[in-house]
């Protein structure tokens, strides 16, 4: 274990370029062949009704590429979107209380902090610096979480700054870890903490397919809990592949927005099961959005979630459990709700009334793009609402960022609703900061 007053890795900065896109495995070469044509729609849709396209309001500070042309977004009727603040790949935020924001930033190693200041362009200063690939943050009252790639620390807020420094779980797997030898996609982690003050935070697996993974210590393609008044981590729920998705729901229900696993073979019974094809790769397997509960498997990489939008059982992975022996699919719970392969959902949070309807209650979701897939997966700002204890179906809240061609010009990662009831938005392809703001 580390000290509890974290230090910089230069290294990290190298790294970080493979790891924030969410998943960093070369794609396999898939067959050729194909058992039926790919139905979802994967790029630039026109705007649903009451929705349209914006100008992307630009100050003359913030011009820079890729805000040296203009740029439009569609966001819902009556609402604007202006570039709030401009950092080198900005990834997930907390609002601190007393209303700044927090953001992370893996690739220097800081968790910025910005004053609003109305009008004006937000007041900048680092909260914190020398970190290992900061991530997630979350507060619980005045005490701040950071998950680092190999920790998670906690901190006492006050006065805009973070003292007190104490590691909450340490010796967490990166690409440090001697027996990886450096390799680890998702190394990236994520924090949140629960109604009751436990700690929740993720461990992404090492690759696609990296069974070892669950036999590993502590393991990894977690979700793990530490109790409310401290002591080991333990495993919370498991299968989960890269679940950098994770916030506390309204009723005090964890969950995850999960990244699933890329070039899956065909799994029906005929002459194409077993093959990796290029329509089938393309929509299969859904990403989850899944409330999480003590014990809850969500399958990787042995069950692959089939179907879609809501209610998703699992069927086998025919590469990896071709006859159920690793682990009984039939048996796992439907997963909740999801959205199309290779959307790569990043940050996750819950919108708490200060929005107007229908988009009061509901949980927002960074969709980064698909890397892998052709055509693209856009990238787009989703929204699911809220209803009796679970998710409706994905919405668009801000979209715009892929043209029709493929091309784009932003990333969202992750949506945090501030306390002036706008919508925050960071995209780590623009190195932006975005304030969408209703009527």
């Amino acid at each position: 274990m580390r000290d509890s007053v974290p230090h910089k890795r230069i290294g990290a900065l190298l790294a970080a370029s493979a790891v924030l896109a969410g998943c960093a495995e070369s794609p396999q070469t898939p067959e050729t062949t194909t058992p039926r044509p790919a139905t979802t729609e994967t790029t630039a849709a026109a705007p649903a009704a009451g929705f349209g396209p914006v100008a992307v309001e630009v100050r003359d500070d913030l011009t820079q590429a890729p805000f040296d042309e203009p740029r439009e977004a569609v966001v819902p009727d009556g609402w604007t979107m202006s570039v709030w603040a401009r950092t080198s790949r900005p990834r997930l935020m907390a609002w601190a209380p007393d209303g700044t924001l927090l953001v992370s930033v893996p690739s220097t190693g800081q968790v910025v902090r910005y004053v609003p200041r109305g009008a004006d362009a937000p007041e900048e200063s680092v909260l914190l610096d020398d970190l290992d690939e900061p991530h997630g943050l979350a507060f619980d009252g005045t005490t701040l979480y950071i998950a680092e790639s190999d920790q998670v620390n906690a901190y006492d807020y006050a006065d805009g700054a973070a003292s007190n420094a104490r590691v909450v779980a340490g010796g967490l797997p990166d690409d440090r870890s001697p027996d990886l030898r450096g390799a680890y996609s998702h190394v990236l982690k994520s924090v949140a903490v629960g109604p009751d003050g436990a700690v929740y935070f993720s461990i992404g697996s090492t690759g696609n397919i990296s069974a070892g993974d669950r036999t590993a210590t502590p393991p990894r393609a977690t979700i793990m809990r530490v109790p409310p008044d401290g002591g080991p981590a333990e495993p919370f729920a498991t299968g989960v592949r890269n679940g950098t998705g994770l916030a506390v729901a309204p009723d005090g229900a964890v969950w995850v927005a999960n990244n699933g696993r890329d070039n899956v073979a065909f799994p029906e019974p005929g002459p194409s099961y077993g093959k990796v094809l290029p329509d089938y790769v393309g929509d299969n397997p859904p990403e989850q959005v899944a409330k999480l509960t003590a014990g809850r498997e969500l399958g990787w990489p042995y069950c692959n979630n089939v179907g879609g939008p809501a209610d998703l059982p699992f069927v086998r992975d025919v590469q990896t459990n071709p006859d159920g022996a690793q682990l009984d699919c039939d048996a796992l719970p439907p997963v909740e709700q999801s959205m199309g392969a290779h959307s790569a959902p990043l940050g996750l949070s819950f919108t708490d009334g200060r929005l107007p309807e229908p988009f009061a209650l509901g949980a927002l979701v960074g969709v980064h793009g698909s890397w892998n897939r052709q055509p693209p997966r856009a990238p787009e700002v989703s929204f699911y609402p809220w209803r009796d204890g679970g998710l409706g179906d994905q919405q668009t809240l801000v979209g715009g960022f892929q043209a029709e061609d493929g091309s784009r010009w932003g990333r969202p990662v992750a949506a945090v609703v501030g306390p002036d009831g706008a919508v925050y938005i960071t995209d780590d392809a623009a190195d932006a900061i975005y304030r969408v703001t209703p009527p």
